[in-house]
């Protein structure tokens, strides 16, 4: 790598739930409130560079997320997304998506489809303490 992975040093990240392994983060992003990461720590490329047991307990984690996610924010559909094209370190988006968004039904990173509903989006917002809360329990009880 020419330059230092952002993820393996991080700043500013709200993170949710911090375990040696992975670290789950809220992103603040203004059009899609309540979208997160499930971030590998150690610096991996790949999904087939975890070992089958790390690998499982990734996945478990992101359909943690996923599961909150859909019970407290019950978007139309959630989309999970590992890129690693500009970061390659291992990691998972999980955005929360609605049928009034900006974008959809293309992906965010896709062409606008539309200003989003400013009220839907207030909405949406309001229930990122509820989120936070929930994934906080969930990792707990987990």
């Amino acid at each position: 790598m020419n330059a230092p992975c952002p993820l393996c040093s991080p700043a500013g990240e709200d993170v949710v739930h911090r375990e040696e392994r992975l670290r789950v983060i809220l992103v603040d992003d203004p059009e899609y409130p309540g979208t997160a990461r499930v971030i590998w720590n150690a610096h991996v490329a790949e999904m087939s560079d975890l070992p089958p047991p790390d690998r499982e307990h990734l996945m478990r984690a992101v359909m943690t997320v996923e599961t909150v996610q859909r019970r407290v924010l019950a978007p139309h559909k959630i989309n999970l997304a590992s890129l690693g094209n500009q970061v390659p370190h291992l990691h998972w988006h999980l955005i929360p998506r609605y049928a009034d968004d900006a974008h959809f039904p293309q992906p965010i990173w896709g062409s606008r489809q539309r200003e989003p509903d400013a009220q839907g989006l207030a909405a949406r917002r309001a229930r990122l303490p509820a989120l936070r809360a929930a994934l906080e329990d969930a990792f707990a009880a987990a």
